[in-house]
């Protein structure tokens, strides 16, 4: 066959001339692209000859070879003839791992395996091991594909030496395999390398419980390693799996058949664990397997009775001590916690010698600078166990212990001594309640609180809770006398509060010593300051008042004075008005107005409003409606009224003197209070005028009012288009400057005041301006306006015969006065 034909005659001069040029015998093979792969061979065999070190011809050579070598099976000759070209190819490319792996594949393919795997350590000898990295995979595919685990085991323990971080997988490898002895061994060199680090991510902890499940699922399969020691070890380095690690060792005992142990294992487990977690997970693990043995002798048919009454025996008294066992775990956890350890002692309430022993172990554990909950608790129910057994006399001892225990406040030492006077008290040993009570009020002498001037039983005796008992027991068991002393130790040593002087005085009231009871309310007055004195004030007031009524007037004005001398705006407002009923019942009109007066100044902002109110009424019903003028023209002048406030009041001011027939002062009074009355607002406060003038004016007066309406309105706009500019001028400066923004403020709060100011004062002169002066100066600003084309629009509907009941206000623009000033100006010259 001849492989040369006549259009390759042109290539084959080519090669000729150039038989070391690889462009042109690449150009020569693409050429014979299609042509049979016998003759393509050929070619790459002849250009071999001329260049054996060229890796492109190898590597186009051996890809096709090895394609055309596919198509046969493994057992075909082109195999062995592809094998032989890959040798002679290596004996010149035996450093290009791509031609060792394209080999290395090819023998895979083969299925022979001593060849392949020869094949593979031939690479690794001709390789640098640099390029290692790239034939291991391979290796281990193929070692893990033949299924000969000694062989596999031979190369992972030769690849370990290389990749030591590669070590779970060969671990997973044994695991598969069923190789258990060594994959624990190998799993537990892993975790105790203290660099090591996974290459998966785990931590030193997540393989460690990995280890201990492994070994506890397959105990007979383990004989290299001693699992006990090693879960222990787990027990002791990682506490946040106690749980599990218990758990672990439990089911290695199980499986290797030691029943008995697996119990002193649960048990020692529940015995250590701290977290209820832990807890749960080993107890329910126990109980599983109680239940699991249990289940396992009932389905046997020659069972031992006397092991099936004992099983059941065991699984019933695991189920009742769960609560019991819980509670440890809750102690272990924190040892100094009250609440578990009396919920501990309910657990043995069908036992008392057990709560005895609880008892005692719980006071003997607690350390009272860390304890959670009430201590002195413990001590009280501990001798109420001996009281409701009726042993008084230990119940005694209990409390004679619990009083000289360093507790870490004062409180709860006298909840002790309380609960042990409690105590003799259920009893009716009264005297001995007494006795305790004095004990514990004993202030202990200098020498003994030099020694120890820090311990709660060198303070208890100012404790307030316990005086308080003392004096209620000495109340109702002793005399007048030692009571009155008991009280008046309270004072002397200041443990009293309030309400101990008020019962002090209460108490007083009831024996009929009433100047000894107010005695009491001046020291408690003594004792303390606003405002906790006003309680003492207030009762002390009425219980004066009660007794002696109109008797005592200067004693009382004085006790009234004293009181009013230095109380808060908060408590004025009470006070002065009792004083000010006092004053009416008992005493003088006109002090009960000064009283008024004072209040109006004396109470709290939001108040003075309904204090004036009250005072006008008043003074009305007791000086006639006359005597209110005077009263409503101060309150106009009260700086600190709301300007809503003063509005009702100039209305109701107003009425007044139009019930009084007195049409220009109430006028003067609308005019006056207009300036507080911004007409976007105050919408009653112009109706109202509007109706007065509509009933009672003319024309004039009409007009005068709207033109102040409009005055008044321009002037808050102004004053609201001022701030607005202010503050816009402020947030545009780049620089910012604190004093010009104080002064800036301080502008615009002078203006306002002076606003009202202005508007406020001079009232008691205006109101009483007779009416034939009020009307000149109306026809004066009638002449002054006439130019004004909104006063003769009105002229014009007065002239059309309209009523003046249906003259309608009409919207005035804000520009119409210009400005401020000048809206001023004109309301100064309209007033004139």
């Amino acid at each position: 066959m001849s492989y040369i034909q006549q259009e390759d005659v042109v290539f084959e001069e080519d090669i000729l001339r150039n038989p070391y040029s690889v462009k042109h015998w690449i150009r020569y093979l693409d050429h014979k692209e299609k042509a049979d792969p016998k003759v393509r061979f050929n070619i790459y065999e002849r250009a071999l000859q001329q260049m054996p070190g060229s890796y492109k011809l190898w590597y186009r050579y051996l890809a096709e070879r090895r394609t055309y070598a596919q198509r046969f099976p493994p057992t075909h000759h082109t195999r062995d003839a592809l094998e032989e070209t890959f040798v002679r190819a290596l004996a010149y490319m035996h450093k290009m791992p791509r031609i060792w792996l394209e080999y290395l594949e090819a023998m895979m393919e083969t299925g022979k395996v001593t060849a392949t795997r020869r094949a593979f350590d031939e690479a690794l000898r001709a390789l640098a091991i640099t390029q290692h990295h790239r034939i291991w995979p391979l290796y281990l595919q193929f070692v893990r594909s033949i299924n000969v685990p000694e062989t596999a085991v031979r190369v992972y323990r030769r690849y370990l030496m290389v990749e030591p971080e590669d070590a779970e997988e060969y671990v997973d490898y044994l695991i598969s395999i069923k190789r258990f002895d060594e994959a624990a061994t190998q799993l537990a060199q892993i975790v105790n390398k203290n660099r090591y680090k996974s290459k998966r991510g785990k931590s030193n902890h997540l393989l460690w419980v990995e280890l201990c499940q492994l070994i506890s699922k397959h105990p007979e399969h383990i004989h290299t390693l001693r699992v006990e020691p090693i879960i222990r070890g787990g027990l002791r380095r990682y506490t946040d799996m106690i749980g599990s690690l218990w758990c672990s060792l439990a089911n290695y005992h199980i499986r290797s058949g030691n029943f008995e142990k697996v119990r002193d294992i649960y048990e020692e487990g529940l015995a250590a664990v701290s977290t209820v977690r832990d807890f749960s997970a080993i107890f329910e693990a126990y109980a599983e397997f109680e239940e699991t043995s249990l289940n396992a002798m009932l389905e046997d048919e020659e069972q031992d009775e006397v092991e099936l009454e004992l099983r059941m025996a065991r699984y019933e008294n695991l189920m009742e001590r769960r609560p019991l066992l819980l509670s440890s775990v809750l102690l272990r956890q924190n040892p100094h916690n009250v609440d578990e350890w009396l919920k501990r002692v309910m657990l043995f309430e069908a036992s008392p010698k057990e709560m005895i022993r609880t008892f005692t172990e719980a006071v003997q554990t607690i350390d009272y600078q860390q304890a959670v909950g009430k201590p002195q608790q413990l001590w009280i129910e501990f001798a109420k166990l001996y009281e409701s057994n009726q042993q008084l006399s230990q119940a005694r001892a209990v409390f004679d212990r619990a009083v000289q225990q360093p507790f870490r406040k004062v409180d709860d030492l006298a909840d002790v001594w309380c609960a042990f006077a409690e105590m003799e008290i259920r009893n009716k040993n009264y005297k001995q309640a007494l006795s305790h009570l004095r004990r514990a009020t004993h202030v202990p002498s200098r020498k003994k609180a030099a020694v120890d001037n820090n311990s709660v039983q060198m303070r208890v005796h100012r404790s307030l809770k316990l005086w308080s008992m003392y004096a209620d027991l000495e109340e109702s068991l002793g005399t007048f006398e030692t009571t009155k002393a008991v009280y008046n130790r309270m004072i002397e040593l200041r443990v009293a509060n309030p309400q101990t002087i008020l019962n002090f005085a209460s108490f007083l009231e009831e024996h009929k010593y009433f100047e000894e009871a107010f005695s009491a309310y001046e020291k408690g007055l003594g004792l303390f300051r606003w405002p906790v004195v006003y309680e003492i004030w207030n009762v002390y007031l009425t219980k004066f008042i009660q007794r002696y009524g109109g008797r005592k007037l200067e004693r009382t004005r004085e006790l009234f004075e004293q009181c009013l001398a230095h109380v808060p705006d908060k408590f004025a407002k009470v006070l002065y008005l009792k004083y000010a009923q006092f004053e009416e019942d008992h005493g003088l009109a006109r002090h009960a107005m000064a009283v008024y007066e004072r209040a109006t100044k004396a109470v709290r902002k939001p108040e003075r409003y309904e204090m004036w109110q009250l005072y006008i009424k008043r003074a009305a019903h007791i000086f006639g409606v006359t005597h209110t003028r005077a009263l409503y023209a101060k309150a106009l002048e009260d700086d600190h009224l709301a300007d809503k406030d003063t509005r009702s009041i100039a209305l109701q001011f107003a009425s007044l003197e139009t019930k009084l027939g007195e049409i220009d002062r109430a006028r003067a009074i609308y005019s006056h209070a207009s300036q507080v009355a911004d007409p976007r607002s105050a919408n009653k406060y112009w109706s109202a005028w509007n109706d007065f003038e509509v009933r009672h004016g003319n024309e004039d007066t009409f007009r005068e009012m709207l033109r102040i309406k409009r005055s008044v309105a321009a002037q808050f706009n102004t004053a609201a288009n001022t701030s607005v500019f202010r503050a816009a001028s402020d947030a545009s400066k780049t620089r910012p400057k604190t004093t010009a923004a104080q002064d800036n403020a301080m502008a615009a709060a002078e203006e306002e005041a002076s606003r009202k100011q202005s508007a406020k004062e001079g009232l008691a002169v205006k109101f009483v301006r007779s009416t034939e002066e009020k009307s000149k100066n109306t026809d004066e600003i009638a002449l002054d306006d006439d130019d004004d084309d909104d006063d003769d629009e009105e002229d014009a509907d007065v002239a059309s015969g309209k009523p003046r009941q249906e003259i309608q206000e009409r919207p005035v623009p804000e520009q119409v006065f210009g400005s401020l000033v000048g809206a001023k100006a004109r309301f100064q010259q309209a007033s004139e």
